[in-house]
């Protein structure tokens, strides 16, 4: 078996604002196996500043992989924990590699085009006008849920915008989802979370930063609106690790990124103890290109979670990949009527 790796820059249309800042590029690293006339693709979706691998020596342990291919998936994976993007991007090839098409991983009634997945409508940070345009957009293109970043501007103006949405669009129109990425202090979290509650809000997404997790036990404890944990659950790879966690804080919910935790193997993990504890959870892209996106859209249908999922990300870039993955009126689909990008796996061995 031979492997090769390739970086890809991918380019955002617009740049695009969190609250860690403006995002204009998002790098990502592509891992592809050959084996007996056959291939298999992976993404190694690095998110600088966020992922627990940005580290220095990110190539070299690409380049290592690639080297020990021939250690095989399993013993790879368990090597690789302290990189779970790379090791998200093994897992993904070795399972495009034993697949008939290298871009069906997971063949469902997704990927026969008979199903689609509902998904929300990305809002990012901006200036008041740029996310009033954005929510108009997206509900005008059949969104029936909007999951909205905030703590980059004013909060009371972030309320207003919220305030104004919600007298337009009732609950029972528009599911409001915000995203705060650890924005908020924590001794001002729980006043604002009570502000925001009576917008009717789903719920918020890592309202403080991670690692305070008592912090976080006590507003969920008390907090009027849904918790849901994200970035927390970076850095914990075993089960007792992600066990602790979970009981400790005890979220309503929990967001599982697979190139950030470790791959569809470690989000299972996540999903079996959430759900013998009673947490809610559902599947959220981390700004892959249309190839990790493709693997994670197709595993996340075949977990038949019938929430909202966060899969929407595929359109972001001016030089994404063409594929067959497809958003129409909030939902995504698999067009079976369209096809990858002619020798894509080629492309980029060369």
């Amino acid at each position: 078996m031979d492997a090769f790796y390739k970086k890809y820059n991918l380019n955002f249309k617009r740049p695009s604002g969190t609250s860690r800042g403006i995002l204009k590029q998002k790098e990502t690293w592509f891992l592809v196996l050959k084996d007996k006339g056959k291939s298999g693709i992976g993404e190694c979706g690095l998110f600088r500043g966020l992922s627990i691998d940005d580290v220095p020596e990110y190539e070299d342990k690409i380049s290592w992989t690639c080297a020990h291919i021939h250690l095989g998936k399993e013993r790879l994976l368990e090597d690789l924990k302290e990189y779970p993007s790379i090791r998200f991007g093994v897992e993904q090839a070795f399972t495009s590699l034993a697949s008939e098409n290298p871009f069906v991983l997971f063949p469902s009634a997704f990927t026969k085009s008979k199903a689609a997945i509902d998904i929300n409508g990305l809002i990012w940070m901006g200036d008041e006008e740029f996310m009033q345009d954005q929510i108009t957009e997206k509900i005008r293109l059949g969104f029936s849920c909007v999951k909205i970043k905030i703590g980059a501007i004013d909060f009371n103006k972030e309320l207003s915008l919220l305030t104004s949405l919600r007298k337009k669009y009732g609950k029972e129109e528009i599911e409001l989802r915000v995203d705060a990425n650890g924005a908020f202090k924590v001794d001002e979290a729980l006043n604002k979370l009570i502000k925001l509650a009576a917008c009717d809000i789903h719920s918020i997404e890592q309202p403080i930063q991670q690692g305070f997790s008592m912090e976080m036990k006590h507003l969920c404890e008390s907090s009027p609106l849904p918790i849901a944990l994200d970035e927390e659950l970076i850095g914990h790879h075993t089960v007792t690790e992600k066990e602790t966690m979970l009981q400790t804080i005890m979220p309503h919910y929990i967001i599982l990124k697979p190139s950030l935790l470790g791959g569809f193997k470690a989000c299972k993990e996540w999903i079996d103890i959430a759900t013998k504890l009673g947490i809610g959870w559902w599947v959220t892209s981390a700004l892959e290109s249309n190839i990790g996106l493709n693997a994670i859209a197709q595993w996340t249908y075949i977990l038949n979670n019938k929430m909202t999922q966060g899969l929407g990300t595929g359109t972001l870039f001016t030089n994404n990949f063409d594929s067959p993955l497809e958003i129409q009126k909030g939902k995504l689909n698999y067009n079976n009527n369209l096809n990858w990008e002619q020798n894509i796996i080629n492309k980029l061995c060369i």
